[in-house]
């Protein structure tokens, strides 16, 4: 294979501006960029078309919200064995086929969704979707962080993290659209349909994307190459060295993503039916929350190089539990409220996602840094699934609205978490 470079030019190492993190990836970097920024994005389009299309798949099928709150838990347990696999096999096979893997395993499950005659079949095409879902994030977050430099590393891989924004976006555009002029039975259908778009990316990151000089040139340093399948298996991530990183970082994990989708998941539905929020109305609101949540990804990963990842995780869990609160409890006759409230609720909740990347990379050795971050992402991300569930069961007898606290319990328990972890801020990844 030719050579790659083995790092980023000492001038753009100590080039300033907004867009230093940028100038300072080597071109395969940015291609890498490129293609886990895509991967990502359409990650989350593919996410969100359910919790979108909540409303219309359950008039169709008559389910309870119990039900359909089963249907995003299922997704996300799955998810977590999905991400122990795929966390594997990025320190077996690499960084960026693991990544292609991925993608195309949650595009085809996605579509084939569109497909499902049965509440059943849903279920299961949802639950096989999570395999591909819990591995993409952690393929594409490991492949960009090792081509980052120390100086930029929060911000580089935030900005990978800013894609979901984009692909929640997209979604509510295009579920929007179908919701509004198709007819009942079709219009999720169609939607669940254009998951299959992700696809394409596979192109892309099949031509021009190749992992880092560090793992490209670990067969030359004495150490197997991802290739050779000889990688370290997943109990060294439990070993005596390890074992405390693992569990805190899981039981973080856990609480900041229990949080984000029982909003991801419960919001839409809650505007539609307790708010009395049009789709049109909805879509506003959501276009806000959105924009906020954009923004929150980008201006995080300025604040966790600036403040160090711990400080910064900490701000944005207690700034999205307080907001949340404030926010299930403002009356109905105040929807315009919600309005101002959204775009710091979505500010805040997705900038706290921007330092998980680069801090969860940074925690563990190059050799089982794969297994490590996808491990304690994903497990986390499947005991946090049972929040949606919980808030399910719990609005069938007190209402939806003081259900969503669940929300709030899971912030704080992610930042109870950080105190049983390091700083690690500035560190050089091997």
């Amino acid at each position: 294979m030719t050579a790659l470079p083995t790092a980023p030019t000492s001038v753009s190492e100590t080039t300033d501006g907004p867009f230093a993190w940028y100038r300072s990836l080597p071109a395969p970097g940015r291609r890498a960029f490129a293609g886990a920024f895509g991967g990502y994005a359409l990650d989350a389009y593919d996410f969100q078309v359910l919790p979108l299309s909540l409303t219309a798949i359950a008039a169709y099928f008559h389910l309870t919200k119990g039900q359909s709150g089963l249907l995003t838990t299922v997704t996300l347990v799955v998810s977590a064995i999905g991400g122990i696999l795929a966390g594997i096999l990025i320190d077996r096979i690499g960084r960026t086929r693991t990544l292609m893997i991925t993608v195309g395993t949650y595009a085809l499950f996605t579509a084939l969704c569109g497909f499902a005659s049965s509440y059943p079949m849903l279920l299961t095409f949802r639950a096989l979707q999570g395999l591909g879902f819990g591995g993409e994030w952690a393929a594409g977050a490991v492949l960009v962080a090792e081509y980052a430099s120390a100086r930029f590393r929060g911000r580089t891989v935030a900005f990978v993290q800013a894609s979901w924004a984009v692909g929640w976006a997209a979604a509510v555009v295009v579920a929007t659209l179908s919701l509004d002029h198709l007819s009942h039975g079709l219009s999720w259908r169609v939607v669940f349909w254009t998951g299959a778009l992700p696809g394409l990316t596979l192109l892309y990151i099949r031509r021009h994307v190749v992992d880092a000089p560090a793992s490209e040139a670990a067969e030359g340093e004495g150490e197997p190459a991802a290739s050779t399948g000889t990688r370290p298996p997943l109990w060294r991530i439990f070993q005596s060295g390890n074992l405390r990183i693992t569990l805190f970082a899981t039981l973080m994990s856990t609480g900041v993503q229990g949080g984000y989708y029982t909003i991801a998941t419960w919001l839409p539905t809650y505007l539609k039916t307790e708010r009395h929020l049009t789709i049109v109305g909805t879509g506003s609101y959501l276009s806000l929350l959105i924009g906020g949540a954009f923004l929150g990804y980008l201006c995080g990963g300025y604040l966790t190089d600036m403040l160090g990842r711990r400080k910064a995780i900490g701000l944005f869990g207690i700034l999205s539990g307080a907001i949340l609160y404030s926010y299930i409890h403002i009356p109905t006759s105040a929807n315009h409220v919600l309005l101002v409230l959204g775009f710091p609720l979505g500010f805040c909740f997705s900038a706290i996602f921007s330092g998980f990347g680069a801090y969860l990379a940074e925690l563990y050795p190059r050799t089982i840094r794969g297994t490590g971050q996808s491990f304690t992402y994903n497990v986390g991300r499947a005991v946090g699934a049972f929040f949606p569930t919980a808030v399910g069961f719990a609005a069938g007898s007190g209402g939806l609205g003081g259900a969503l606290v669940y929300g709030t319990v899971g912030y704080a328990l992610a930042v109870v978490a950080l105190f049983g972890l390091p700083e690690t801020r500035g560190s050089e990844l091997a």
